[in-house]
């Protein structure tokens, strides 16, 4: 996996308790990225809440006003290791503009788990062609 910083949503980003939004913001444009590869791993082991929802939003301008939650997926804390990764393989459509990745802690707050999440260069199923039909 190949992370670049323009395409990084978060960098050993602690998650702490309620939402935490990604610390980075990516503007796409209004182009379809669908099929992007992306990574929301984590970096370090979780401790104390009981899960862990990552939700990919998106929105027509960089403040978020109405954002728009394009696909989700929730780790319970045991599956949450250094390493884990959320079942999110690729960007779904419905870009409208800006991406970001909102965290939302299910139970106490948390105190020692970190998520890097991005646009990645591939996945690591390896090259697969999409083809028209």
């Amino acid at each position: 996996m190949l992370l670049d910083l323009q395409n990084l949503f978060s960098d050993n980003q602690a998650i702490t308790s309620g939402t935490v939004i990604s610390e980075n913001t990516v503007n796409f444009g209004k182009n379809d990225i669908s099929f992007a590869p992306v990574i929301i791993q984590a970096t370090s082991d979780f401790s104390n809440l009981t899960s862990l929802t990552a939700e990919i939003q998106t929105s027509n301008n960089a403040a978020f006003s109405t954002p728009v939650t394009l696909l989700s997926s929730t780790l319970t804390l045991e599956n949450l290791k250094a390493g884990a990764k959320f079942p999110i393989s690729y960007l779904p459509k419905g870009n409208l503009g800006y991406v970001r990745l909102a965290y939302t802690v299910t139970g106490n707050a948390e105190t020692t788990g970190k998520i890097t999440a991005g646009v990645v260069a591939s996945d690591e199923a390896g090259y697969h062609e999409i083809q028209d039909f």
